[in-house]
């Protein structure tokens, strides 16, 4: 089984090109579930996979169904049926028993999104000089003002960052590359930062941690919430939340939707649709402009 997993794994990478995570969270699925088949077979070996059925893997997930949430069965139910679909290609399968399955209807959820005022009270109440509140201020300003998942901001090096041009280069998911507009503000902050760390060279990571190794989402996330503290923010947001709140504020403010695909690295406009939400206030206002029956009367 161990042999097969490296064999997927090297698909995954090569023929697919997938990211180090995204593979690193299909091998994590498959080998909790390799625990439940060594569980029931004995010894596990590739003919087990053949004694693989519907009822089996209904089995499974009822036990999944005990500790976790129905978006995280749907993901590992989704890895075990790209695994059974490599073992079809490979002979080793001659159909894919997770088609047979159901995938679990997901809970509906609006992201967390902040206020206008909320954001701004978080970026503006980090203003201290030394140079982890510059770092601090210049990650949420970044967040902020470009949209990025957290994984592509601590994964950027220094040359990535185009002042010049206003531009940040980014590597998304499946290490598909995107070029992301900067502003002002976020601009400043990175070169306050980057003039404290005495202009580090372009291959550097942009930011550090207080021992100067790579920052990492754990430790952003944490200090986020530090700084909510700070600035009398009472809402439990992720650094993902500055992604949403980016979304969310271009949408309010007129920006077509499409053009927001593009800047969040979305392959499909529905996606899009799920990380943003429309206030009521421009719901309102379409319809007070459209419908020919609503309560305002143009003059």
């Amino acid at each position: 089984m161990q042999s097969l997993l490296l064999k997927f794994d090297q698909h995954l990478s090569v023929e697919r090109n997938l990211s180090e995570h995204t593979r690193s969270a299909y091998l994590r699925d498959l080998r909790e579930f390799s625990t439940f088949l060594a569980s029931i077979f004995t010894p596990l070996d590739s003919n087990c996979l053949k004694q693989i059925d519907r009822i089996l893997l209904r089995r499974y997930l009822a036990l999944l169904h005990k500790k976790n949430s129905k978006a995280t069965i749907a993901r590992k139910l989704s890895a075990l049926r790209t695994f059974f679909r490599y073992l079809v290609r490979e002979g080793i399968l001659t159909a894919n028993p997770g088609d047979l399955v159901s995938t679990p209807r997901q809970e509906k959820y609006l992201p967390t999104v902040m206020t206008v005022d909320e954001t701004f009270a978080l970026i503006d109440g980090i203003n201290r000089a030394d140079q982890l509140s510059l770092r601090d201020r210049a990650i949420f300003e970044l967040l902020y003002s470009s949209g990025l998942r957290i994984s592509e901001l601590t994964g950027l090096d220094v040359g990535k960052v185009y002042f010049d041009q206003e531009l940040v280069r980014v590597t998304g998911k499946g290490d598909k590359e995107r070029i992301v507009p900067v502003g002002q503000h976020a601009l400043t902050a990175l070169c306050l930062y980057l003039q404290e760390r005495g202009s580090p060279g372009d291959h550097e990571p942009l930011f550090l941690n207080r021992n100067g190794g790579r920052l990492t989402p754990r430790s952003i996330q944490r200090h986020l919430k530090k700084h909510l503290l700070l600035a009398g923010v009472i809402k439990d947001a992720t650094p993902h939340a500055l992604r949403h709140s980016f979304a969310t504020h271009l949408l309010d403010g007129g920006a077509d939707l499409r053009a927001i695909q593009e800047l969040l690295g979305h392959a499909s406009l529905s996606t899009t649709q799920k990380y943003t939400q429309v206030s009521v206030d421009q719901l309102t206002s379409v319809y007070d402009k459209a419908h020919p029956r609503s309560h305002k009367k143009k003059n």
